[in-house]
């Protein structure tokens, strides 16, 4: 008997480590777990090491082949130095479409599926032109796509700016959002990045589906709301898929022998851990403020340390994972910050990695810029957090984890707003680490740890969301080809 043929689906990654982790990880799950064939196509950030590191790792895996598309020549695109970083990316996506629509009519064997992340709604035509299904890939959580699908309808309802609402924002059977917590696109409705944004909403409508980084326990009532008829028969034709947790495996040697040596000596979970991603950054009041409070908190830490930020607080994300003088970043601490703390902290100038770091048994809490990897990350490893959001979404997520998740604890005030003192600071990190509150949320996170772990497994939630989709993408292939 004839072997069923596979499907072969194109996956197409935005630039950055919030998007190209997801996608990877998500074409390895459908290589691994559904017999799919995939192709990851990127467009790759030429500063950052630390992308270069995953995408060659994702190649020397043989379950994908990754293609890295040419770099779009934006010198036309009257894109300007101080544009904001969502803004980038869109046109970026966006001028990057000639190449990706030839490189999908080139290759030997057309794909059967075409998945794009957020920032690729516009090459959800080229799905169209080929005649084959088209999905849209979340790679954050759902109230943020709730937010997101619902912005066109919020555009239209809400006069002038948003953050000056003294009311929440109302979205149909979910949490409202707060004014302070949208995302960093709807803090400016006259900036180029909000339009863009309810552009990218908007052309949601195009797919025949939407696949989500979460899985059904995590956020019930949320995908409860977004599932309805009144709610998601506006914004999208198709069903949405909950698929994750998708992150990155661990590598034990990549925690190099040092570091591994350093963490083997000190007691369980007596760590925290400090980094805010690949792309956040500090100013240099709050890097010396909370270099006081871990050091006045005397808990053990290791911190990833960049150097403070010149313009926004998304700085190093065009140049994630660069090395960088160690010696010129230490500098900005204050002086014999290491020497006082040489016993019981580790500084790691620029870079480490986190994944491995979480996943080690000496790890109790994560100070986190809450991007969403790395909360999936600490979650999935029972690592509590302190919620320290600086831009996109983090905000909103740093809400979910501390009100409605329960995995985390917060400052008082927005730390992209204000300076965190370091005695809430040290408050927070011995409340993690030492405290009542602490104990509570080890618990919750670890409760949260185990739904994740059963939600992958063979006939779990997110499995078995993926083999319906499977299933449908078979199904709604076939319906097209009989309307051609």
């Amino acid at each position: 008997m004839e072997k069923p043929k596979k499907l072969h689906a194109a996956l197409l990654s935005s630039p950055g480590m919030g998007h190209l982790i997801p996608v990877i990880e998500l074409g390895k799950r459908l290589v691994a777990d559904h017999g799919f064939q995939v192709t990851v196509f990127i467009l790759p950030l030429q500063a950052s090491g630390a992308e270069a590191e995953i995408i060659e790792f994702a190649m020397t895996t043989k379950l994908l082949d990754v293609l890295e598309l040419p770099p779009p020549e934006l010198s036309a695109s009257g894109l300007g130095e101080d544009a904001a970083l969502a803004t980038r990316l869109a046109v970026m996506m966006r001028e990057a479409r000639p190449a990706f629509r030839s490189a999908l009519v080139a290759m030997d064997v057309r794909p059967d599926v075409l998945i794009v992340d957020l920032f690729g709604t516009e090459h959800l035509c080229i799905g169209d032109e080929l005649g084959i299904p088209k999905y849209v890939y979340n790679t954050s959580n759902a109230w943020f796509l709730a937010l997101a699908i619902y912005s066109p309808t919020l555009d239209k309802e809400v006069k002038g700016e948003y953050v000056d609402r003294t009311e929440p924002l109302e979205i149909p059977g979910c949490k409202p959002v707060r004014p302070e917590d949208v995302v960093d696109p709807m803090l400016d409705r006259s900036n180029q990045q909000y339009r863009e944004y309810v552009r990218q909403a908007g052309e949601i409508r195009m797919a025949d589906g939407i696949l989500l980084n979460v899985w059904e326990d995590l956020q019930a009532e949320t995908l409860a709301a977004l599932r309805k008829e009144e709610f998601l028969g506006r914004v999208v034709n198709g069903p949405v898929y909950t698929v994750g947790p998708l992150i990155r495996p661990v590598r034990r040697a990549g925690l190099g022998k040092e570091l591994l040596v350093w963490l083997d000596k000190q007691p369980s979970e007596s760590v925290m851990f400090v980094s805010f991603g690949s792309g956040g950054t500090l100013s240099a009041e709050q890097l010396v403020e909370l270099a006081w409070g871990l050091e006045l908190s005397q808990q053990r830490f290791i911190w990833v340390l960049r150097r403070p930020t010149v313009k926004s607080l998304d700085g190093s994300f065009f140049d994630a994972g660069k090395g960088g003088d160690g010696d010129e970043v230490l500098s900005f601490l204050p002086v014999g910050f290491t020497a006082r703390t040489r016993d019981r902290g580790l500084v790691l100038p620029s870079w480490g990695p986190q994944v491995e770091i979480l996943s080690h048994p000496s790890v109790g809490g994560f100070l986190s810029h809450c991007g969403w990897n790395s909360t999936l990350e600490s979650m999935t490893n029972g690592v509590p957090m302190i919620a320290w959001p600086l831009y996109a979404e983090q905000r909103l997520n740093a809400t979910l984890l501390a009100e409605e998740i329960g995995v985390a604890v917060r400052p008082k005030a927005l730390p992209s707003k204000e300076i965190v003192v370091r005695e809430e600071v040290e408050e927070l990190v011995r409340t993690v680490m030492v405290g009542e509150e602490g104990h509570a949320t080890r618990a919750r996170v670890k409760e949260v740890k185990r739904s994740a772990e059963m939600a992958v497994a063979r006939g779990g939630s997110s499995y078995e969301s993926l083999r319906k989709m499977k299933e449908d993408c078979q199904t709604r292939g076939h319906q097209i080809k009989k309307s051609r």
